[in-house]
């Protein structure tokens, strides 16, 4: 399949600017009014130049046989499907199922949707017998029930779904054409034949070979035959009948297509379109009415009824019957068209170079005699018609212009009692009822443009860019009014009368004039706003039709809408803007070249609710592109995550120029703004479900359903199920680390303010120890100091009693005072003292004995009282008086001691003992 976008909304949407652009125009035809004609070039479908065929399915999707396969076209792009073998498709059938049938040389089968939406080629060859696989092209396909017909010119196909039967050529099948349920084949030699359920037999009493083109219901069982050089015949009862219409000479009919009863399409080899009403040829499109060419190959009535014409080079529309028609009153003159009026079966149009006129309904227009120059308006008094002109006010009977006055006139108002007004390039004048001129209303000089006259007699006038102006009529003033008095601004204020009364267009919306101020009128400020207002005028029924921003709309009464005429956007005279709505089937409107007419009553009816068609979505990623929808099925998709920007188009095939509103449900939030724009963007979405949804709106403002496509993005691998269950595993192995680490961190700060608690605690009991120790310091120094001095008192008192006894020399002095030495000895030799002593003198100096015990046990308690006395540091003196012994006996315990503990010469005992505890 290939892809290529189809022309420029300029090219394929109907609009009037494509009528100006044709360089070929015609002169009026029978019927008034031209209708649209659009071209496609073969640089629009990239194609072939020839379109053998036409068919539309039931969406409106439009399909084309060309040399180069087949071809799409759904309002707004174009698609090609090619067949195995690249032969050229020269027919094609769609099928009520969607299948769309085609074939070529040595190629049978049809075209089908896969699971993407794309046509996919289905070959039925296989079912051919082998003697039957090779065959020229197919020229014609008939879908009958369940059964297709395919014609070669040497045989027929006939396919059932099942198998294929063959049914060769007595000489050559020129042609395969289905009415109703009867089907018909052209032979060669044996002329028209027709299936009778087993094989073919003549169908009419006429054997000579008529080279018949195409069959159409005519009336009842009656068909109509076109022949290519013979004309056309009415086949009934197996009769044909040659039917006397006259067609243009030489004419070679290369087909026929009924559009209605009695009503035909006629294509030729060389003349172009033929459109028949009864037997009358009424319209005639050819190259100089902007065909292409004159060759039609193909016809195709689309389901809004426009005429799709498969030509030998291209493809052309004609809007034919139509809302919408041009007229062209100075025929291939460019000429701007801005006064129209039907007066008396005759219609009247003023254009920049005169008047036209042409009898209804279809007469060609003629220019009045005497009115060249510019008409600036038309209007009605009785039967005479009153044109305002650059050389004044002409008085217009059929085709008989008379001048009245000789200053150049914008247009005419009916005053107060009947009086004509006109507003000149010089201010106001009367026209008197015998249609001459009346003379100047006041002295009031000014050129006046747009007239409209209020219920109180005054006549309302503007100027472009000064404001307005109010006349009562009769009267000699001429009030001025602007900016100051309520107007939102002095330039284009032009004044209508509609509903009654006169309101006044402006570039910020209609105001109204209350007896002392402009203000917004109530009626019209819901529907305008401060949207510029160029033109108002009311229509017979009480429809309002008006130009704003240069669209043509209507406020449309009887429905109680407003509704916009798109196909007339920007078609308006800027600044002169016109539009006559003479009733529901004709309205007028004016333009820079010619006259639009609208069949207001056609156009609602034929607008009725489109249908958006999805042509295809596009998945993106950052190196390619790839179609995941080729429009032609819905389904979902579920794409990578790399694919997660899509490119949706849509269109809506039924209706040229409708506007789009999408949404994409999972991502929107709203539908969005309305807009012609066919083609939508969305980039980088998240991983999840989404729906696509897309409607469309024709110009009355009716929404279609929408379309719908279902895709899925799928997560990226670090977002899929086993991706997270491995965060979540590392998540949990990440906390165990930060859990072991703040729990070591814990142990750590545990065991930090464990030890300093322990290092208080010690500092603490040091604090308690010390001062314990120097209590028991104390104590020890007393309890020593009380033993020294009671020990150095005994022994004085045993020196002096001793001294005394000797000196008193009595024999029995010394045994009387016995018992008192061995007292005072007793006393020096009580353990409690001593217990006391090492109890104190243990807690300060940590266990001084009992280590000292432990290290030397052969130490007597006589050496651990020495030990500890020299610890203490006490005299040999103090330590004798404690031991009770004489201080040579402390130097022979301290070398006893000595030898106990193992100690050198050299060893300082008092600093042995010192590091003991």
């Amino acid at each position: 399949m290939s892809k290529f976008r189809g022309p420029t909304t300029a090219l394929h949407i109907f609009t009037i600017a494509s009528i100006v652009a044709f360089s070929h125009r015609a002169a009026a035809q029978p019927a008034l009014g031209q209708p649209a004609i659009r071209n496609y070039k073969n640089t629009d479908y990239q194609g072939a130049n020839a379109v053998w065929a036409l068919a539309q399915d039931a969406r409106g999707v439009l399909y084309l046989a060309n040399d180069d396969g087949l071809l799409t076209f759904d309002g707004s792009y174009w698609k090609r499907y090619v067949l195995p073998n690249r032969a050229a498709i020269r027919a094609i059938a769609v099928a009520p199922g969607g299948k769309i049938y085609a074939g070529g040389q040595d190629e049978v089968g049809y075209f089908a949707p896969d699971g993407q939406g794309t046509l996919a080629y289905h070959s039925l060859k296989q079912l051919l017998p082998e003697v039957a696989r090779q065959f020229a092209d197919i020229w014609d396909i008939v879908i009958q029930g369940d059964t297709v017909t395919f014609r070669t010119n040497e045989c027929i196909f006939r396919y059932d779904g099942r198998r294929i039967q063959t049914f060769d050529a007595p000489a050559a099948w020129r042609l395969l054409a289905s009415v109703g349920e009867r089907l018909f084949a052209d032979d060669k030699e044996q002329g028209l034949l027709q299936w009778n359920g087993r094989g073919w037999t003549p169908a009419c009493d006429i054997r000579i070979p008529l080279e018949v083109t195409g069959m159409a219901a005519y009336n009842g069982d009656t068909l109509l035959v076109s022949t290519l050089m013979r004309g056309l015949y009415l086949l009934h009862a197996g009769k044909l009948t040659p039917w006397k219409v006259a067609l243009p000479e030489g004419a070679m009919l290369s087909g026929v297509h009924a559009l209605g009863p009695r009503r035909f399409a006629l294509g030729t080899c060389t003349g172009g379109l033929l459109i028949l009403e009864g037997n009358t040829v009424a319209k005639h499109f050819s190259d100089k009415e902007g065909l292409q060419n004159n060759h039609v190959l193909s016809i195709l009535a689309d389901a809004n009824q426009h005429l799709w014409l498969g030509l030998e080079s291209g493809l052309s529309v004609v809007d034919y019957p139509t809302a919408l028609t041009h007229i062209y009153p100075a025929g291939a003159r460019q000429v701007m068209s801005n006064a129209i009026r039907v007066l008396d079966g005759q219609l009247y149009i003023g254009t920049s170079e005169g008047l036209y006129r042409a009898v209804l309904p279809g007469g060609g227009f003629a220019l009045v005699p005497g009115t060249e120059g510019s008409v600036w308006s038309l209007d009605a008094s009785g039967n005479v018609l009153l044109a305002g002109h650059s050389t004044g006010v002409f008085a217009v009977r059929g085709d008989e212009a008379t001048p009245i006055g000789t200053v150049g006139a914008w247009g005419v108002v009916a005053g107060p009692g009947g009086r004509l007004v006109a507003g000149t390039y010089t201010g106001l004048r009367y026209i008197t009822p015998d249609f001459t001129d009346g003379g100047r209303v006041n002295d009031f000089y000014e050129s006046l443009g747009v007239l409209a006259t209020d219920t109180s007699g005054n006549v309302w006038a503007s100027h472009p860019y000064r404001g307005v102006y109010r006349t009562p009529v009769p009267g000699d003033t001429t009030y001025h009014y602007c900016r100051a008095d309520g107007l939102p601004s002095d330039l284009h204020d032009y004044p209508y009368r509609v509903r009654g009364r006169v309101v006044f267009a402006t570039e910020k919306g209609v105001y109204g004039w209350d007896g002392r101020r402009f203000l917004k009128d109530t009626f019209f400020q819901p529907i305008f706003g401060d949207t510029s207002v160029e033109f108002l005028t009311e229509a017979p029924n009480g429809d309002i039709w008006f130009v704003s921003q240069r669209q043509v709309g209507v406020i449309d009464a009887r429905r109680k809408s407003v509704q916009y005429i798109p196909e007339l956007n920007g078609q308006t005279v800027r600044g002169a803007a016109f539009i006559y709505p003479y009733d529901n089937r004709d309205v007028y409107v004016g333009t820079n070249d010619g006259v639009i007419r609208l069949d207001y009553e056609r156009y609602v009816l034929d607008r009725t609710a489109s249908v958006a068609l999805l042509s295809s979505v596009h998945a993106l990623s950052a190196r390619s592109d790839s179609l995941v929808n080729g429009g032609f099925a819905g389904g979902t998709a579920r794409l990578p995550h790399r694919w997660n920007s899509f490119h949706f188009e849509y269109s809506a095939p039924l209706y040229p120029g409708a506007e789009f509103s999408y949404y994409l449900e999972g991502f929107d939030k709203e539908w969005s703004d309305w807009s012609a724009k066919t083609e939508k963007d969305y980039t980088n979405l998240p991983y999840g479900n989404y729906t696509f949804f897309v409607r469309t709106r024709n110009s009355l403002g009716v929404v279609s359903s929408p379309a719908t496509y279902a895709f899925s993005v799928s997560p990226a691998w670090y977002q899929t199920w086993w991706a997270y269950g491995l965060y979540l595993l590392a998540a949990l192995f990440v906390a165990w680390l930060v859990y072991r680490r703040q729990r070591h961190r814990l142990d750590v700060q545990r065991r930090h303010h464990e030890a300093e608690q322990e290092r208080l605690r010690y500092l603490h009991r040091l604090e308690l120890d010390s001062k314990e120790k120097g209590k028991l310091e104390a104590e020890l120094a007393t309890v020593t100091m009380h033993l020294v001095e009671r020990g150095g008192l005994l022994s004085n008192i045993k020196e002096e009693m001793i001294a005394v006894i000797k000196r008193l020399n009595i024999p029995q002095l010394p045994f009387e005072f016995r018992s008192v030495f061995k007292l005072m000895t007793d006393t020096e030799k009580d353990e409690d003292d001593w217990n006391k002593f090492s109890l104190y003198f243990d807690q300060v100096h940590n266990n001084f004995l009992v280590t000292l015990k432990t290290k030397y046990p052969l130490l007597s308690p006589t050496d651990l009282k020495m030990c500890a006395y020299l610890r203490l540091n006490l005299s040999s003196k103090e330590i004798a008086q404690l031991l009770n012994i004489s201080p040579k006996g402390v130097e022979i315990s301290r070398y006893r001691i000595r030898k106990k503990l193992g100690l050198t010469p050299d060893v300082n005992l008092y600093a042995f003992l010192t590091g003991i505890a």
